[in-house]
């Protein structure tokens, strides 16, 4: 039985490479595209909003699952969760020193400001609910913390050159691509916390910084912020059920709770 099982495993095994690898090549450009486009829409503050779903982590969670089981997947969204903590601090510090830096300077503090609170979560393991209530705790403290401007919005922003959004979509794959092949190499808890890199959000910000100015670029960076409570509750919503509920229904629970989280932070976002 076991040999005459082997043929058939291999080609199963073969079509299940394959259809991960065209998910990670197609979804994520796609999910990229639409929500640059949608930024550009409606502004800065509302665009770094946007970005704050997890458009890159939640779909590294998905390949996650598929690759290496809902086990490995619920350790790795506890990582996510934590690493959104990083994701502020990037905020902070690319918001503190954009009004005296340019755009190089400031994204170097943001990336280094992410990369030094990666190191200090990575000995924090909570369970997921503690995880939550720190993460939103210092989203908070961090929205309280970003400087403020009582100016009026800017000029519209000028028209992206032709060449930036398919480059925000290749860069995008490439990142899930690369951080999918080597997880094994890292382990579920630190893969989770590197994922979270506001890889998109810093595009935009590096973009808003060098067309606007820095006021623009922090409001984007305070959009981002709000936006950040929606992978907060789709990780914990992700950690708490996919073992029990499976990959399909948790990530449809995942989704939701972001989706909520989205619908209550713009409105507080427009309210402000």
């Amino acid at each position: 039985m076991t040999l005459g099982s082997q043929p058939h495993a291999r080609p199963l095994a073969t079509i299940r490479c394959v259809e991960s690898l065209v998910l990670k090549l197609v979804v994520t450009p796609v999910l990229i595209g639409a929500a640059s486009l949608a930024g550009r829409r409606w502004g800065a503050a509302v665009g770094g909003w946007l970005v704050g779903i997890p458009f890159t982590s939640g779909p590294i969670a998905f390949f996650l699952a598929l690759d290496h089981g809902a086990s490995f997947a619920a350790s790795a969204s506890v990582g996510m969760l934590v690493g959104t903590i990083s994701q502020a601090v990037f905020c902070l510090a690319y918001a503190w020193t954009a009004p005296h830096l340019r755009w190089p300077a400031s994204f170097g503090a943001g990336a280094l400001g992410f990369a030094a609170s990666t190191v200090v979560l990575r000995h924090l393991e909570v369970p997921a609910t503690t995880a939550f209530v720190l993460t939103a705790a210092a989203l908070v403290v961090a929205l309280l913390l970003i400087p403020r401007d009582s100016s009026k919005p800017g000029a519209p922003e000028e028209e992206p050159p032709r060449w930036d959004l398919p480059a925000r979509m290749v860069v995008a794959t490439v990142f899930v691509l690369l951080l999918t092949a080597i997880a094994p190499l890292l382990g579920p808890y630190l893969s989770g916390l590197l994922s979270p890199f506001p890889l998109f959000g810093a595009i935009l910000a590096v973009f808003t910084h060098h067309s606007q100015g820095s006021i623009a670029a922090t409001r984007l960076l305070r959009g981002l912020l709000f936006g950040l409570f929606a992978p907060a509750g789709f990780f914990l919503a992700l950690a708490v059920l996919i073992e029990r509920l499976g990959i399909g229904l948790s990530f449809a629970a995942a989704t939701a709770s972001a989706l909520a989280f989205q619908g209550v932070t713009l409105w507080l976002l427009s309210g402000r």
